[in-house]
Order: structure tokens, then sequence, then C-alpha cells
């Protein structure tokens, strides 16, 4: 986990330097990081932007009480699992650091909205299409039966072609991180979802 320190440290600095405090803490890896309109996508939901580059579920929760635990959140939408993947963990791995952080927002925050964001299904990562497939399955599935406060933003179909395969406009050269055209069908499948709650909490 050392390696992450420099950004997780840049994080607590930003924490300090607030003068609000933000609602919608989005947490989890680059996707979430280089998402550099994310504070004008979500401004209704007073957002904030704790991604950090490379960052697993593993490290999302070895890292939650230095960057999470500190803020007062509303709601927490969650992007994470994909670099598990990518270093190797098997599934049953990774839906364990994924119960662990939901076990870990819990009992800093209760029964507050939280969201996962289902893993991508990327051109750089297409040989590792059947785990990834059954690792949001499981995370799913977990999430219906189980956490009510939970909901799941399943992002994979959207990002598919006719083919079904991932589909290379919403991908930078890399076919990893997400384009511009990227995080607006982001923006769209997250934005629906979080909107459901907010107008929940108005009835």
């Amino acid at each position: 986990m050392y390696w992450y320190e420099d950004e997780v440290k840049g994080l607590e600095k930003e924490r300090v330097k607030l003068t609000h405090e933000p609602s919608t803490l989005f947490y989890g890896s680059s996707s979430i990081r280089l998402w550099d309109t994310l504070f004008d996508d979500f401004k209704s939901f007073n957002p904030i932007n704790l991604g950090f580059g490379g960052s697993t579920l593993a490290a999302c929760s070895w890292f939650f009480d230095r960057i999470v635990a500190p803020y007062d959140a509303k709601s927490i939408v969650i992007y994470a699992g994909d670099n598990d993947l990518g270093d190797g963990r098997h599934p049953e791995e990774i839906f364990i650091f994924f119960e662990q952080l939901a076990n870990q927002i819990a009992q800093r925050f209760g029964t507050i909205p939280c969201y996962y964001v289902s893993i991508k299904p990327s051109i750089a990562r297409w040989d590792l299409i059947n785990s990834l497939r059954y690792t949001n399955n499981i995370i799913e599935n977990d999430i219906i039966k189980r956490d009510d406060n939970w909901k799941f933003i399943n992002i994979y179909h959207k990002m598919l072609n006719k083919d079904g395969y991932p589909d290379k406009e919403y991908f930078q050269s890399d076919g990893l991180h997400l384009s511009k055209k990227g995080y607006a069908l982001w923006k769209q499948a997250i934005y629906a979802r979080l909107s459901e709650n907010f107008h929940a909490e108005l009835i």
C-alpha cells in the first residue's frame, strides 16, 4: 500500500483546506480521480472527488479511515475492483474486500445511501472478462439480497457495442481509461440513480 501514500496525503491536505462539507463522496480508482468535470456534473449533490490512481477495493478499505471517515457523508459512490482484477485477484477475494469496505461505511455512517458502479468492460482487460462478469454478479447479488441502502449502478452493458465488445468511443487510446464520451455515459447512469434517492427523500 506504500506507493499510494503521495496521493492519499494529497487528499488529506485537501480535506483540511475545504471551506464547506461535501454531501456525496465519490471514492475509488483513477476512473474517479481523472473525472475532471465531476464537481460540475454532480453539483446539485454537493460532491467531492476522493479517487486515487491505481487503487483497488483492497486499498479503498485500507485507507478508508484516512480518506473517507473524516467526512460527514450523506451518500457515497464507489468505483473500484477493476485494478484488483488487473493485479490478479480472484472474484471471491475482491468480494471479501467489498464486504469489508461496506462494513466500514456502515459502522461510520450508518444506513446512508451507497452506490457501487459495476466494473467496466475495457479493451485493455478483455482477457479478464469472465472474472469481471463474475465479480460484478456476486457483488450485485449480495447488495440486492442483504443491503437495502446499497444500489448497484450497472454500466457494463451500456459500454458495449452491438457486437458485444467494449465500444472504443468510451475509452482513451490506452483502452482502459475513460474518454469524454465515457464520462458522459457514466454521468447519465450515476445521476439517474442519485436522483432516485433525492426525489424519494422529498416525498
